[in-house]
């Protein structure tokens, strides 16, 4: 199967970052910042940015964010520097991320929940000269010497009298927009790698317009459509898949500040939602609210999700109760610019075991150690091609040569891709289990104990090499060997958990709701 190209845009081949050769839409903007002017001259009175009390209209962003851009330009940076965000959920990380794109800057996205020694790294590594920072951080800022290329520190706040941005906003909006090339990064974010220092993936521009124009190609999404944005913007979901997705469609994007089942409900009803990228987590969490059912949802019709299996009796209970909702699984990474899957809404009941079908444009296959093709259904490590493929690591040859073949980036996970296309994902490289030869797929065993949040790891044992271990989450009263049972009636023997920790505590998760596996083996000490 492949997606419908009466709802596709036109594509062709393109030459990109040298030596690849890959299909993009045939018309497309430029950049970013075209993205953006195109925007407020379609749709100049619509909604685009709403956070709290505040409301920006189309016709607002531009004069705004053009005024931020002056700022930097003021301040001495030019095409090709390095700007960083320490920001949360707020409407100033997209005006500064849309004011960098304007000039030629290259914003870099540090996480909120980063501490001093790892802001350090990613400012130092990345040569950062500018940083904008939430004011209420300020204690985990480096010290100047660790950080040689940092000139300007400027305090965000909504209080005036702890902010700085102020000294951004005192000239007359540039006129004028750089000539960024497609091919010019836009974006540094920093991946968490499993060991060593994490690496800096660079989102050029038309990385960032191609993965934009496949979401609301493949979703059908219009300016009036409106996302709500709960996940980190400063991820490549929250940047991509809500941000410039938005732009791109010139529809509203309403922020929130921090995820709260209750609170996103209100807000849901109160702005006509139409469109969400989440964790399944967050799903389930609106769901266990005890009002659920007292909220209208009815303009609610996709709701994406990615980063974990759904639960069946999740997609149930929001099909009975919002059935003019849509989920989609939207499978991919920060080195594919977020989307590299996409699963149809009408298909997603009947393809549970699946995150999709390749986005336009993208060829994905399942690889054999040895980097042949693995015939349809054969289970092998997926390398994925497509526009949305960044070029490399920002200052790590080593690292890009590891990763990258011919355009392919190797993505770590092992799955399969069967004769109709669609893609499933069994388990990260590190994380599949092997217990004397035989191999266990860690999100297989998960799928199985779904009535409870739980994490399968290898516990390491000096005859088989590796057992299965489990983390199983729970406040209610349960025995171990109950769960085990379970198991053993829907499982392999050898897949069965042999040892299990059940914790009233959540498992570790990063701010994209994935959970922290390596943590949990250095807890277990595997």
């Amino acid at each position: 199967m492949d997606w419908s190209q009466s709802q596709i845009p036109p594509m062709r081949f393109v030459a990109r970052f040298g030596d690849r050769v890959v299909p993009a839409f045939a018309e497309r903007p430029k950049n970013i910042w075209e993205m953006v002017t195109s925007a407020a001259a379609r749709n100049p009175d619509g909604d685009a940015l709403i956070c709290g009390e505040r409301r920006l209209r189309w016709r607002d962003v531009v004069p705004q964010a053009a005024q931020m851009s002056a700022g930097f330009r003021e301040k001495g940076l030019r095409r090709g520097d390095r700007i960083a965000l320490l920001l949360g959920n707020r409407i100033e990380f997209v005006l500064s991320m849309l004011a960098a794109a304007q000039l030629g800057l290259v914003t870099v996205l540090l996480s909120t929940r980063q501490q001093k020694p790892e802001i350090a790294y990613v400012l130092a590594d990345c040569g950062a000269k500018l940083l904008l920072f939430e004011a209420a951080l300020a204690d985990r800022l480096p010290d100047a010497g660790e950080v040689p290329d940092l000139k300007h520190r400027i305090a965000v706040d909504d209080d005036i009298a702890l902010s700085d941005l102020a000294i951004l906003a005192d000239l007359p909006p540039l006129e004028e927009a750089c000539d960024v090339d497609e091919e010019d990064i836009a974006m540094i974010l920093y991946t968490s790698g499993t060991t060593g220092k994490p690496k800096g993936a660079m989102l050029a521009h038309c990385n960032i317009v191609h993965s934009s124009m496949v979401f609301v190609s493949c979703l059908q999404l219009t300016e009036a459509d409106r996302s709500i944005a709960a996940v980190p913007l400063g991820h490549v979901t929250g940047v991509v898949a809500n941000i410039t997705t938005m732009i791109r469609c010139a529809g509203a994007l309403i922020i929130m500040p921090e995820f709260k089942a209750a609170e996103y409900l209100k807000l849901a009803a109160r702005e006509r939602v139409t469109y969400t990228v989440m964790v399944p987590a967050m799903y389930n969490l609106c769901l266990l609210q005890p009002d659920f059912d007292s909220y209208d949802l009815s303009s609610w019709r996709i709701g994406g999700f990615g980063g974990a299996p759904m639960p069946v009796a999740t997609i149930e209970k929001l099909k009975a109760t919002i059935p003019g909702l849509k989920l989609m699984n939207c499978y991919g990474a920060t080195e594919t610019t977020s989307p590299s899957t996409i699963m149809p809404g009408e298909l997603t009941e009947s393809h549970i075991d699946s995150v999709g079908l390749p986005c336009p444009g993208a060829r994905i296959v399942a690889m054999d150690p040895d980097g042949r093709e693995l015939p349809p259904g054969g289970i092998g490590e997926l390398w994925i091609q497509s526009a949305s493929v960044i070029k490399g690591y920002w200052n790590n040859p080593k690292a890009t040569a590891e990763s990258f073949t011919s355009g392919f980036w190797h993505s770590g996970d092992l799955g399969s891709v069967d004769a109709d296309g669609f893609v499933r994902v069994f388990d990260r490289q590190k994380d599949m289990i092997n217990r004397g030869g035989l191999k266990i797929y860690s999100a297989e065993v998960e799928s199985v104990l779904a009535g409870h949040p739980a994490a399968i790891i290898a516990k390491a044992c000096p005859v088989l090499g590796e057992r299965v271990h489990a983390v199983v989450v729970t406040r209610a009263p349960v025995a171990g060997e109950i769960l085990r049972a379970w198991c053993a009636e829907r499982l392999s023997d050898y897949k069965v958990p042999e040892t299990m920790a059940i914790t009233p505590e959540p498992l570790p998760r990063n701010a994209n709701g994935k959970v922290l596996k390596r943590q949990l083996r250095e807890l277990l000490g595997a």
